[in-house]
């Protein structure tokens, strides 16, 4: 495993949340995750000064799993500022959200997606993707930072 070892869930869709956390739990890496519900709260941690990942200049997160569909500040928004900043450019963004439309697609892709995965509607294709995330992301991907 990599030294990161920190993921990072944007979603707001309690279900999935802990079909993510279980899939995590299922994986046997040592992984924390910090979960925001909102696009705000996520912003709040990433980009305020006083923010626990600003102020103490720890390692950014291995991986950011991004819903595109989530409150107060889209997905697509919030993907926009984490690739135009410094300190989160370089962190994988994968977003794993029910939408299908080619212009989100398109949209993701031009804001710095690393990758664009349709939320599977089986529970075990579901969770399998998860797993599969993690494996690349986490466990075999080099980051660049």
């Amino acid at each position: 495993m990599t030294d990161y070892s920190d993921v990072v869930l944007v979603e707001d869709n309690y279900h999935d949340i802990e079909m993510i956390k279980d899939a995590l739990n299922d994986t046997g890496e040592k992984i924390s995750i910090w979960i925001f519900r909102d696009g705000a709260d996520a912003a709040q941690f990433f980009f305020n000064p006083e923010s626990s990942f600003r102020s103490n200049n720890t390692q950014p997160p291995g991986l950011i799993l991004l819903d595109l569909k989530i409150p107060k500040i889209s997905g697509l928004e919030l993907l926009k500022r984490l690739k135009s900043d410094e300190k989160t450019k370089n962190i994988p963004v994968v977003i794993f959200t029910s939408s299908n439309e080619a212009s989100d697609r398109r949209a993701g892709y031009q804001y710095g997606a690393n990758s664009y995965l349709v939320k599977p509607l089986d529970a075990d294709i579901f969770s399998d993707h998860i797993r599969k995330i993690i494996n690349y992301w986490i466990i075999m991907n080099q980051n660049a930072t």
